[in-house]
């Protein structure tokens, strides 16, 4: 879809429901709810963050912007992502961190970033953290770059691919409880996307397609 066209239809989402875990389940693992319920006491304290869903131009085409991190010893080694990160005490809001991290992540400048809406957070067990996504896009074709000891690679997916339902699938991945598991998971550009940022990214398209 030309970037055009996509943010005079984007401009609707402001005011209509969102989905929230009605879409988020759908791509939610098997485990999620136990490992949840096991670690109850200990989400009082989870570590917040803010990610950023970011649709752009390219060749006038709509894309949006996603990460493969590096390979590290931690929960989200090696998983493609949003660009985002933890709430820091000198940002304003959980928003501002979104932003922040973006430009820190892929090199997006903050006043380039438009945040359309707040969608719904996310927790994810293994790290003990609220993710709190959000919509934004950039007029301007982004110069992308790296953040070199977080990010492996930047990743842009064509809108169509994204909402493209034969780009969901079932896969079995390793996961940090060391088992391989049949999870709900999209294939974007070749990565499996699968998790957490699979169940914002399907209150995104469920939210999206309303409008389109």
């Amino acid at each position: 879809m030309e970037f055009d066209k996509f943010c005079k239809l984007i401009s609707k989402i402001e005011n209509i429901p969102l989905p929230a875990e009605t879409s988020q389940l759908k791509m939610s693992p098997p485990f999620r709810e136990a490992l949840q319920e096991r670690q109850k006491h200990m989400i009082k304290d989870a570590k917040r963050a803010g990610v950023m869903a970011l649709f752009y131009p390219n060749n006038e085409q709509t894309y949006l912007v996603l990460i493969l991190r590096k390979t590290y010893k931690g929960v989200h080694s090696a998983q493609v992502g949003f660009p985002g990160g933890k709430l820091e005490e000198a940002d304003a809001s959980i928003e501002a961190a979104a932003v922040r991290e973006t430009f820190e992540e892929v090199g997006v400048p903050e006043n380039c970033i438009e945040v359309l809406r707040q969608l719904t957070q996310v927790y994810i067990p293994p790290s003990n953290f609220f993710v709190q996504p959000f919509i934004g896009i950039s007029r301007m074709t982004p110069s992308f770059i790296k953040q070199d000891d977080e990010v492996e690679d930047i990743l842009e997916i064509t809108l169509q691919d994204f909402i493209n339902d034969i780009n969901v699938v079932q896969k079995k991945v390793a996961t940090s409880y060391n088992r391989d598991v049949l999870v709900p998971a999209f294939n974007l550009n070749g990565h499996i996307v699968w998790g957490a940022t699979a169940m914002m990214l399907s209150e995104i398209k469920d939210l999206l397609k309303q409008v389109m």
